[in-house]
């Protein structure tokens, strides 16, 4: 069983920058890829960022030049900055990891509050 574990989350004012991270435990069959999702409140859950196990990333574009993903493949970890931010971006955040065959399965975390306010 994968188990991610995300910290980083918080308060900050706009314009300010937050640092996610997301821990990956457990027995990682053939990882494709990680990421953030995000989900607002009183919206859907959306794609913020993914970055495949060949390390190719993937943004939103209401992400694109303000947010980085990247990963630490040694601590099987991934890291989300976030600059310039703003109170669009207030959501809770999600880490997924997605697993490909043998056993294809789809992990999440149990979701970052980021509040962007003044």
């Amino acid at each position: 069983q994968v188990q991610l574990l995300e910290s980083g989350g918080g308060l900050v004012q706009p314009g300010g920058s937050l640092r996610l991270s997301c821990e990956a435990s457990g027995v990682i069959v053939r990882m494709r890829a990680m990421g953030w999702y995000r989900r607002a409140p009183g919206q859907q859950i959306e794609l913020v960022a993914t970055i495949t196990n060949t390390g190719a990333t993937n943004y939103a574009a209401s992400v694109q030049g303000r947010f980085t993903i990247s990963r630490d493949i040694g601590k099987k970890t991934i890291y989300l900055q976030m600059n310039n931010l703003s109170p669009g971006d207030t959501a809770t955040y999600y880490c997924n990891l997605e697993q490909s065959p043998p056993v294809p399965a789809e992990y999440w975390g149990q979701g970052l509050q980021v509040t962007v306010s003044s």
